[in-house]
């Protein structure tokens, strides 16, 4: 029941691809007016945002009472919306004019991948004999 190395590593080779492709892009993203470091900010977001949430549905996949498995999922996506919410409107409030939406649009996309990867994880173990 332990959350190990192993059961996120999705999360975490996720998280080292899309870094490294946000780096690698860099160049790209200048030429296209997108600022990478909100990219990146929005990477690091999603990806802590994404670990408790997988941390929440996997000790509640554990628990001998369905319905909390179904609570956790639910709660893990208002979460995550919430989340992002609330991070878009403290960057466009901090930012002022300065707001640039295509990284936005580009963090949201990020966000997406995210949850492809921690509902396929999800998934992946719930099919396990344990579970």
């Amino acid at each position: 029941m332990n959350l190990s190395f192993k059961t996120v590593q999705p999360l975490v080779i996720t998280f080292l691809i899309l870094t490294v492709l946000i780096f690698a892009g860099y160049i790209f993203f200048a030429d296209k007016g997108i600022d990478y470091l909100v990219v990146m900010g929005g990477n690091c977001l999603f990806f802590l945002v994404s670990l408790f949430v997988f941390r929440m549905q996997y000790m509640a996949m554990y628990n001998s009472n369905p319905q909390v498995f179904i609570r956790s999922v639910m709660s893990g996506m208002i979460i995550k919306v919430f989340g992002c919410v609330i991070a878009v409107v403290v960057y466009y409030f901090a930012s002022k004019t300065a707001f640039n939406k295509p990284a936005v649009y580009v963090s949201m996309v990020i966000y997406i991948v995210y949850l492809v990867v921690e509902v396929r994880s999800i998934m992946n173990l719930n099919k396990t004999k344990n579970a």
